[in-house]
């Protein structure tokens, strides 16, 4: 039993090393972000990457463009053009630390109209009584046995996407256009894979 606890502990602690990392360049799957792409012609792919919110915007768009390489030689291409790019970011709010989970009084409206004579400061059905500060947020009421409103603060993750057109031979004189070859030798050493 000393064991198993052991290993689910174990287990436990690589998932959380595991989410305190920036996105990887990898293949994009259902429960993890990366890269992906989608044939549309031929010659022609849209490509995205898409990072969690350790991963700068500056890294998703290096990695869109080193996939965007590595999939021109896949194809047997040497440069490719790229016709519209675009980066999104997705900004959210989350709590982070302050008051956590309170089994009692998270999921629903609290109601101290029958818990003694500072129920007033609480509630009042005429709202005779303004609460005092002590117990009123901008978020609203909440407990002060269960401690306070958590601080939050802004995440931000990244989307990088792209639409390429690929070409053989060299690549014309236009700032549109990238070799392959140049752009994979030349990011390699930005690009951290996984376990790495």
């Amino acid at each position: 039993m000393k064991q198993l606890t052991l290993a689910a502990a174990f287990a436990a602690l690589i998932m959380t090393g595991a989410c305190a990392t920036a996105t990887p360049y990898q293949a994009a799957t259902a429960s993890d972000r990366g890269f992906s792409d989608l044939k549309i012609e031929e010659n022609r792919y849209q490509v995205e990457f898409a990072g969690n919110s350790l991963t700068d915007r500056r890294t998703v768009e290096t990695y869109l463009l080193y996939r965007a390489a590595e999939l021109t030689k896949q194809n047997g291409y040497d440069h490719f053009r790229v016709v519209r790019r675009d980066t999104d970011a997705n900004t959210r709010v989350v709590p982070v630390g302050g008051a956590g989970y309170t089994p009692f009084y998270d999921h629903f409206y609290l109601n101290y109209r029958y818990f003694g004579p500072r129920a007033s400061y609480f509630h009042d059905p005429y709202r005779r009584h303004r609460p005092t500060r002590a117990y009123y947020s901008r978020f609203g009421y909440y407990d002060p046995f269960w401690g306070g409103p958590a601080e939050y603060r802004e995440q931000t993750r990244y989307v990088a996407s792209a639409e390429i057109m690929m070409g053989k031979g060299p690549k014309p004189d236009d700032v549109a256009f990238f070799d392959a070859d140049q752009v994979i030798f030349n990011l390699a050493g930005q690009i951290a894979r996984p376990g790495t």
